[in-house]
């Protein structure tokens, strides 16, 4: 057994190097066999079995770029695959690195608020969530007065960003939220490797919300805990239908 392990381990090794060395044939030979456990593993994750849930979906596609290793550091091309060293199964450290990547996630949405109690495990507020939820709601099943509000100021401040991205940036958006295709599909549609795809994607993300949290600041005139609180009642249910911004020219 310990020999049958030990060659599993020098295969994800090997397969984990060429990767990182840029070799095509390793990376299609990656994706066409780890696909499938990234995206069973996001679910998991965030705790949804929904196979189209865009929450999972985005978790684990956002790794492709970084175990592609687009990103270039004074030394030359990174990838995340450089920190796999055969250890364990590559499958496991590939589900540690997306649960680390959610947990960094929530720390970033929620930096003033800890996830961990006094034990270092991570705390999961069901309670709070609840509370949040009901508070939102008004008695008719309606949405209160004040998450109406706050949806109204971000879907303003989203629209407005959404029309200032470059035509390219908004296609590939609709491609992937609107159509639901996967990054090979866009890559393919785009004329762009699918690691390209993920990483474009990312920055775009990124990119609308630094713009929209500046609206929300500077504009609307709210503290970051107001500005927050807009994007956590949105989560809660996405009100926003966004097809049609997305595929404008």
């Amino acid at each position: 057994m310990e020999t049958y392990l030990e060659s599993l381990h020098a295969r994800d090794l090997a397969l984990a190097r060429a990767c990182s060395l840029g070799n095509e044939a390793a990376w299609d030979f990656f994706v066409a066999e780890y696909r499938q456990e990234l995206y069973r593993t996001a679910r998991a994750i965030v705790r949804h079995g929904d196979s189209r849930d865009p929450a999972a979906r985005e978790l684990a596609d956002s790794l492709y770029a970084d175990l592609y290793g687009l990103r270039e550091s004074a030394r030359g091309r990174k990838s995340l695959f450089d920190y796999f060293h055969g250890r364990s199964k590559l499958s496991t450290w590939l589900r540690a690195v997306l649960a680390q990547r959610y947990v960094d996630e929530i720390r970033r949405a929620q930096r003033t608020q800890p996830i961990e109690n006094q034990d270092g495990e991570e705390r999961v507020d069901v309670a709070s969530q609840a509370a949040t939820s009901l508070r939102n709601m008004a008695p008719d099943g309606t949405l209160a007065p004040e998450r109406a509000k706050h949806i109204a100021i971000l879907q303003v401040a989203l629209v407005t960003a959404i029309a200032a991205l470059a035509p390219r940036d908004r296609l590939r958006l609709a491609y992937y939220y609107a159509d639901e295709r996967t990054l090979a599909e866009i890559g393919r549609l785009m004329g762009e490797h699918e690691a390209t795809a993920s990483r474009k994607l990312d920055r775009t993300r990124r990119e609308l919300r630094r713009t929209v949290e500046t609206a929300l600041r500077d504009g609307k005139k709210l503290s970051n805990a107001q500005v927050q609180e807009c994007f956590e009642r949105a989560r809660e249910k996405w009100p926003f239908d966004l097809t049609g911004r997305l595929r404008s020219g």
